[in-house]
C-alpha cells in the first residue's frame, strides 16, 4: 500500500504513526521509567512505586532512636571534606584515643563451610562471584563455630538483596527442621534466586529496617523461634537501624509480654551453647547476630 500524502506510514500502518506522536513522561512515582502521558492517571492506579497499604509489622520510626539522642543543631554539622587539615587531624587523635580505650582485640576468622564447596570449586564463576562465595563461606563457616546453625531458629537477613546469604544458609540447613527465613528489604523486585528458595520457609518483608516492629511479623506471634539477625555488606546506619531492630525493640516487647514492663539483659556470644527455641524462661529471644559490614562507603 501506498502512504498518503503527507503520511509517513500506509493505511495499514497508519496506528504506528498514532502511536509515535504520543509523549512520554517520566513516571511520577518512579522516573526510573516513563508512561504515556495521555495514560498517566490509569498507571498511577497500577504501578508498582505506588503506596501500598503499609503491612502490620510496619511501625514508624521505631528503630529510629531517640530524636535528640546524638543530634548535633543543623549548623554545628560539617562534612568530614569541609574541614581544616588541622581539624581533621585533631579529630583523627580524639578517635585514636577513644579506640585505644576499648580493651578489646578484633582478630579475623577467615573460615569456610562445605555448603559452598562446589560453588568454590566452580571454574565458571568468575572473580566477582568467587569474591562473594568467599564471604559468604567464612560466614557460614563463623556460624557454625559459634553453634548457630541449627533447628528451631529464624534467621532474619536484613538488606537482604536477592537473599543470597539465606539461600546458603537454606543449603546448609537443608537437614534441619523447623527453620525459617525472613529477608528484610525495601527495595519492591523480586530476584531470580528467589526461585530456588523453600517457598514454605522464606517470606520477604518489604520495609525499610528503620520501621519494622519484629514483634508484629505475623510468623513470630505464631511460632516461639529463636532469632538469629544476619546480614552481608550493611552499611553503618543500616547496621545501627537492625541492631536496634533485634536488641533494642523485639528484646524489650518480648521482656514486656513475659513480665510486663520489666525487660531482661541479652546475652548475644554463648558460643559453649546450642541455640534452639525459646523454653526457658530466661533465655534470650535472640540466639546470635552476624552482620558483615560495607566497605563502600557509598551512604556515607
Amino acid at each position: 500500500m501506498v502512504p498518503a500524502q503527507g503520511r509517513r506510514f500506509c493505511g495499514e500502518h497508519s496506528a504506528e504513526e498514532e502511536e509515535h506522536k504520543r509523549k512520554r513522561i517520566p513516571c511520577p512515582l518512579d522516573p526510573k521509567h516513563t508512561v504515556y502521558e495521555d495514560q498517566l492517571q490509569k498507571h498511577l492506579k497500577k504501578c508498582n512505586s505506588r503506596e501500598k497499604p503499609k503491612p502490620v509489622y510496619f511501625v514508624k520510626d521505631i528503630n529510629a532512636g531517640l530524636k535528640n539522642e546524638t543530634e548535633l543543631p543543623e549548623e554545628q554539622q560539617a562534612p568530614i571534606s569541609a574541614l581544616s587539615k588541622q581539624e581533621l587531624d585533631n579529630l583523627i587523635r580524639k578517635l585514636k584515643k577513644a579506640s585505644n580505650t576499648i580493651n578489646y582485640e578484633l582478630k579475623d576468622q577467615i573460615l569456610s563451610h562445605q555448603a559452598l564447596q562446589e560453588a568454590l570449586n566452580d571454574p565458571q564463576n568468575g572473580d566477582a562471584a568467587f569474591k562473594h562465595l568467599k564471604q559468604q563461606a567464612s560466614i557460614l563457616g563463623n556460624m557454625k563455630r559459634l553453634h548457630l546453625l541449627g533447628p528451631g531458629n529464624c534467621f532474619v537477613e536484613f538488606g537482604a538483596g536477592r537473599g543470597k546469604l539465606s539461600h546458603w544458609l537454606d543449603i546448609a540447613l537443608q537437614d534441619a527442621r523447623d527453620v525459617h527465613f525472613l529477608l528484610v528489604e525495601r527495595a519492591s523486585t523480586r530476584f531470580k534466586v528467589d526461585g530456588k528458595h523453600r517457598k514454605s520457609y522464606f517470606e520477604r518483608l518489604q520495609v525499610d529496617i528503620q520501621h519494622l516492629c519484629l514483634s508484629k511479623v505475623p510468623l513470630l506471634v505464631e511460632e516461639n523461634l529463636s532469632l538469629i539477625g544476619t546480614g552481608k555488606h550493611l552499611c553503618g546506619a543500616a547496621t545501627d537501624l537492625a541492631l536496634r531492630c533485634l536488641v533494642d525493640t523485639y528484646v524489650n516487647s518480648r521482656a514486656e509480654e513475659k513480665e510486663g514492663s520489666v525487660t531482661k539483659r541479652i546475652k548475644i556470644d554463648c558460643p559453649g551453647q546450642k541455640h534452639s527455641k525459646c523454653a526457658a524462661e530466661n533465655q534470650s529471644p535472640i540466639a546470635g547476630i552476624v552482620i558483615a559490614l560495607c566497605c563502600h562507603h557509598r551512604c556515607c
